[in-house]
Order: structure tokens, then C-alpha cells, then sequence
């Protein structure tokens, strides 16, 4: 008659053993995210012992279902920010910002892209899943165990009330004793708090921007004054993605791409042109290339996506639109974009937007970076710079350094580009991204070689475009992710100046810019919003 009773007692048992674990450990994984450590899992959380003292007070059981279903989607949500965030130091070196959260969609198009639709799909599908059963698990747990506590009576609740002094007096002790590691712990609390903390700092630094925007000492300035030391020059400024600081000093990347810069000089040299060059801090790291280019083309520090929105709907004057106002043809040539651009009219007021859809590329795709640079650039020299009637301005984003890094292009002969046909088996000779990704050294590697291709492009552009009223402003928009540039890396990235005419370098004699497409050391560094005043008090508008 006894055999029959045992096993529910041991199976009650044992399922509140693991709901104790469970409502012990959920609400620690933030902490844990955020520290890398799994000695931060064995802690005591306070938002365990806070809803069980909610719990015990309540006496209606709808209620307490109501209060553990709240606690879960707050465990769920705390989890949630914390992975987030934990992705954003490693891949761009910044918290995440909820404000920002419409990022999430390009950051699964840039996974999609290095590991295939489909397993990317699943990727999201499991993350989903996994967030959602963190949430049922912490609510069913904390009702489990508020039941065992109220079976027990007031052993319950004596058992309750120790736990809890034994949190508030380590908590207490910790500060004055210095303990690094206590074990009281809030980790989900902490990461929802500063979560929202950022958000309201965000919004903060939005009014700031918003002053800095209505600032413009050159808002006002007359278009025939504006930029009248380049009048009649093609100007050109081209982003080279992923370009960092890691490129020219990076063991295993380093020789190769000073390899390209150093041939590339040589070359350059002997067909006319001098180069200047210098480091720029871009205001983002590992990607959202996008919140460099408005930075350069603003002067204003466009360092995330909240930012970014406020500044795009105002009337700040960018290079572009001074540009266009000054007479030049305005042209923005961003291959990776697949959609219309509404603030390339609306706020950067080019003239034309070149883009995957209307360059008449029939080659193969090389994943994120579809669209070969050196394609992007024998097109634009055809069918933009060739005919045009009026000196072009334009902005290039050169995207196959873009990562995953893989599949990689190879240069073809400048004349048998065509319509991208004859990169057709190409892709099938480089390594797939799946497969790079799967060791650090492997995406190093790849990454520099990305750079190589995508600076040597540049450079045969340069040599196959006879243009002698040319200036063409290279630079990087970001360094690569910590996966390659390594953790605390700088935020510096390279800037060149390229052209046959003596006086565009005359105007700048004294930025002290070093001689050569590598800026050293010693090269001056500038924050990336200083750009458009210095360039445009250099090359004719007074501010």
C-alpha cells in the first residue's frame, strides 16, 4: 500500500527542487551575460525573494498567478536586454540603447547574410523560443515554491524571512568590506534599470543634439561662397566599410594591406597624384556604418540610431547638400542598399541614388556585400563621372570589406568588368562564411584580405580614370568587430586625401596631414564631426 504514495512525494520533491533552481537561477543569467562568468549564476537573487514576499501576502490564487506571470515576463525581459546588449559590446563596443531597437532588424539581415536565410530563420526562432520558456519557467517557479512555503506554515514563512535577512545583511556588509563578489545580487533588476537608464541618457543627449544641430556656423553661408576653391573638380568621397585603424597594424592583417597601400602610392605617384593622410574617430565601432556617414557629412556626433532619426529630419547642412547648392552634381552610390532611401532625397538631397537595383549588375552575389566593388566603381566611372555635363560630387560606400568578409571577389582586368557576368564562378573559389566564421584566425585572415580587395579596387579606379580635376576623400567608417580588432581597440580609422592638383593640398597645409596613403603615428586625429567644418573652412565657405 506504501509503494503507490512514494513516488508522488518524490516527484513533488523533486519538481521543487528544480523550481528553487530555477527561480535561483533565471534571474542571474543577466549578471552573468554581462560578466562572462558563470560564478555569477551562484548568488541569491533579490527579485526571487521580493516575489515570493509578494506572494505570501496575497491571499486570491488569481492574483498570485497574475503577480508570478508579471515576475516571469520581467525575468524574460531582463534576459532578453541582457543578451542584447551582451551581442552589441562584442559585435560594435557599445551598450544597447532600447531607443535603438529598430537596429535589431539590420543585425538579423547582417546574420542572414554570413550564415544563410534559413539558418539564421532558425537561429531567431530557438532565440525566441529560449526567451519565452525563461518567462514560464520563472512564473511557474515562483508559484511551485510560494505553495511549498505556504504547506509549511510558518516554518514557511520563518524560512522565508531568514533568506531574506541573510540577502539584506550581505548586502549591507559587502561596500564597507570591499567584497567584489557578493552574493546578494539584483541581476535582472540592474539590467532592466540600466537599460531604461540609457534610454533616458538617450533622450538626454537628443536635446543636446538638437541645440548642436540648430548651431550650424555655416547654415547661412551664401551658395556661391561655399566650396569655391574646388570649383570644377569631381569630388569624391569614398567609404571603404570596416577600414580601421586594425587594417595598417594588425598582426596577420597588417602586411598585406600596407602591402596594397605601399604599391598603391608608387603607382599613384607615378601617375600624378599626391595623397594626405590622417585618423579619424568614428563615433561607432564593428558596424552601423551609416551613423559615421551622417557624422562626417553633418559635423555633428551621430552615435546611434536614436540620434541619427533626429538629426535626418532636420535641415542640417550636410556635404552633399552644399555640394548641390554650390552647382555640382550630387550622386550617392550605396550598393548594398536593396530598398528605396527616402533621406537620400529628403535630407542629403542628392540628385541621383545608385543602388543593387539600378546599376545593371548581372554577376553573382558575393552575400552581404551582393555587389563587387570594383563593379560599383567601373560603373559609377562609365555612367555617372564619364557623361556628366556638370562636376560630380559624389558619396561611394565600398561594401565588399563589409563582413561576414565571405565569399570574396578577385580583381578582374579594368576592361572585361561588363555586367558582373564574368565574376560568375568566382564565389565558388573562396571559402564560404559558414565556414570562416568557424575560427578566429580564419575571419582575421579573411577580413584583410577584404580590405586588399576593396583598397585595390580604389586604386584601379584611380588608374584606369583619366580625370585630372579629380579629388577623391578615402576613408574608413568603422573598425571591424572585436572578433578582429580585439577587445578595447581604438575607434580609429584612416583618411586619405587623393588628387593631381597642387592647391587642394595648398588648402590644408596646415591640418599637418602625413605625406602618403598611411597616416602614422604621429598622423593628427581628429573626432569624425570635426571633418566638415575643417573641410569646409579649407576649401571656400567662411563660417
Amino acid at each position: 500500500m506504501s509503494g503507490p504514495q512514494v513516488a508522488p512525494v518524490w516527484r513533488r520533491r523533486l519538481a521543487l527542487g528544480g523550481a528553487i533552481a530555477v527561480l535561483v537561477v533565471l534571474p542571474l543569467i543577466p549578471g552573468a551575460l554581462a560578466t562572462g562568468s558563470v560564478v555569477d549564476l551562484v548568488r541569491i537573487p533579490v527579485e526571487s525573494i521580493v516575489v515570493l514576499l509578494v506572494l505570501a501576502l496575497i491571499p486570491w490564487r488569481m492574483l498570485r498567478r497574475a503577480v508570478a506571470t508579471a515576475f516571469g515576463v520581467f525575468v524574460a525581459v531582463a534576459v532578453l536586454l541582457a543578451s542584447i546588449d551582451r551581442g552589441y559590446e562584442a559585435a560594435l563596443g557599445i551598450h544597447f540603447v532600447p531607443l535603438d531597437w529598430l537596429q535589431l532588424g539590420d543585425a538579423y539581415g547582417v546574420v542572414a547574410s554570413a550564415i544563410g536565410p534559413g539558418p539564421a530563420s532558425a537561429v531567431f526562432t530557438a532565440a525566441v523560443a529560449l526567451i519565452v520558456a525563461v518567462g514560464i519557467a520563472a512564473g511557474w517557479a515562483a508559484l511551485r515554491v510560494d505553495a511549498a512555503l505556504r504547506r509549511r506554515g510558518d516554518r514557511g514563512r520563518t524560512v522565508l524571512a531568514t533568506v531574506t535577512m541573510a540577502w539584506i545583511v550581505m548586502a549591507a556588509v559587502a561596500p564597507p568590506l570591499r567584497i567584489q563578489d557578493p552574493v546578494a545580487a539584483a541581476a535582472s533588476a540592474t539590467s532592466v534599470g540600466s537599460a531604461l537608464s540609457r534610454a533616458v541618457s538617450a533622450l538626454e543627449t537628443r536635446a543636446q543634439v538638437a541645440r548642436d544641430v540648430a548651431d550650424d556656423p555655416f547654415a547661412a553661408v551664401p551658395a556661391p561662397d561655399l566650396l569655391t576653391a574646388l570649383q570644377g573638380k569631381d569630388v569624391l568621397f569614398v567609404f571603404v566599410e570596416s577600414y580601421g585603424r586594425v587594417a595598417l597594424e594588425g598582426d596577420g592583417i597588417a602586411d598585406g594591406v600596407n602591402g596594397v597601400l605601399r604599391r598603391g602610392e608608387e603607382t599613384l605617384r607615378a601617375d600624378g597624384y599626391a595623397t594626405r593622410s590622417a585618423w579619424l574617430t568614428s563615433p561607432t565601432y564593428g558596424g552601423v556604418s551609416w551613423l559615421a556617414h551622417s557624422t562626417l557629412q553633418t559635423g555633428v556626433w551621430v552615435d546611434s540610431q536614436a540620434v541619427y532619426d533626429l538629426v535626418v529630419r532636420t535641415d542640417r547642412l550636410t556635404l552633399s547638400a552644399a555640394f548641390g547648392r554650390a552647382g555640382w552634381r550630387t550622386v550617392s552610390d550605396v550598393p548594398s542598399n536593396r530598398h528605396p532611401w527616402d533621406v537620400g532625397t529628403s535630407f542629403y538631397h542628392y540628385d541621383t541614388l545608385l543602388d543593387a537595383t539600378n546599376v545593371g549588375y548581372r554577376g553573382p552575389s558575393f552575400g552581404y556585400a551582393r555587389i563587387p566593388d570594383q563593379y560599383t566603381l567601373k560603373h559609377f566611372a562609365d555612367q555617372v563621372l564619364a557623361p556628366s555635363d556638370l562636376p560630380v560630387m559624389a558619396e561611394l560606400d565600398l561594401v565588399s570589406s563589409h563582413t561576414p568578409w565571405a565569399p570574396l571577389p578577385e580583381l578582374v582586368p579594368w576592361d572585361e568588368v561588363g555586367d558582373g557576368s564574368v565574376y560568375d564562378d568566382q564565389p565558388a573559389r573562396s571559402q564560404q562564411a559558414s565556414e570562416v566564421w568557424k575560427d578566429p584566425k580564419t575571419i582575421q585572415r579573411y577580413y584583410g584580405r577584404s580590405v586588399e580587395y576593396t583598397l585595390g579596387s580604389m586604386l584601379s579606379f584611380l588608374e584606369n580614370v583619366d580625370d585630372p580635376n579629380l579629388v577623391v576623400v578615402m576613408l574608413g567608417d568603422h573598425q571591424p568587430a572585436a572578433i578582429v580588432s580585439g577587445e578595447g581597440a581604438s575607434r580609429d580609422v584612416p583618411i586619405s586625401i587623393i588628387a593631381k592638383d597642387p592647391a587642394v593640398f595648398d588648402a590644408i597645409t596646415d591640418w599637418n596631414w602625413t605625406a602618403g596613403l598611411r597616416p602614422s603615428d604621429a598622423s593628427p586625429v581628429w573626432r569624425m564631426d570635426a571633418f566638415r567644418d575643417r573641410f569646409f573652412a579649407a576649401y571656400g565657405a567662411a563660417g
